[in-house]
């Protein structure tokens, strides 16, 4: 959907995004995703955090629905919905699968490392028991700038 003001994956997309400049500020690529729970609320979030912590998968998406696992108290996170400025990758793909996340919501494509649609497509591959819906391209203008931004002053 193409107007920010009748989206309604915009608002929880506005929270990624502040997620995303956290990650930033400490100096790691601005990525940032927000977990809800099945009735919308906010209960987990996460940046990029691989450069702060030295662990390759620190990756927004994983410590999200890490976080979210925590706070519901159960690794089934069947109904909730995955927030993510940029296009989870192949890893953080296997994850939202495993975790059994209903639907993903993500703004910018990632044409080079993308794994819900773009370069493959693995979070909804028939092969594996748990698919979930993919809604592609929310806020994507200012979920690329945000990227952009940072990769061109760095």
């Amino acid at each position: 959907m193409n107007d920010p003001l009748r989206d309604p994956w915009a608002g929880p997309m506005r929270l990624a995004l502040a997620e995303a400049a956290h990650a930033a500020t400490a100096g790691d690529v601005p990525v940032g995703a927000v977990v809800l729970a099945p009735d919308g609320a906010p209960i987990a979030a996460g940046h990029n955090e691989r450069e702060a912590t030295g662990d390759p998968t620190a990756h927004a998406e994983i410590l999200a629905v890490r976080r979210a696992a925590a706070s519901l108290g159960e690794w089934r996170l069947s109904g909730c919905t995955l927030v993510v400025t940029l296009e989870p990758c192949t890893m953080c793909a296997g994850a939202i699968v495993q975790s059994r996340v209903s639907r993903v919501v993500f703004g910018a494509l990632d044409e080079k490392a993308g794994a819900a649609g773009s370069l493959w497509d693995v979070v909804r591959d028939r092969r594996l028991n748990h698919r979930p819906e993919v809604v592609a391209g929310v806020l994507a203008d200012a979920c690329a700038e945000q990227l952009t931004s940072f990769f061109r002053d760095r």
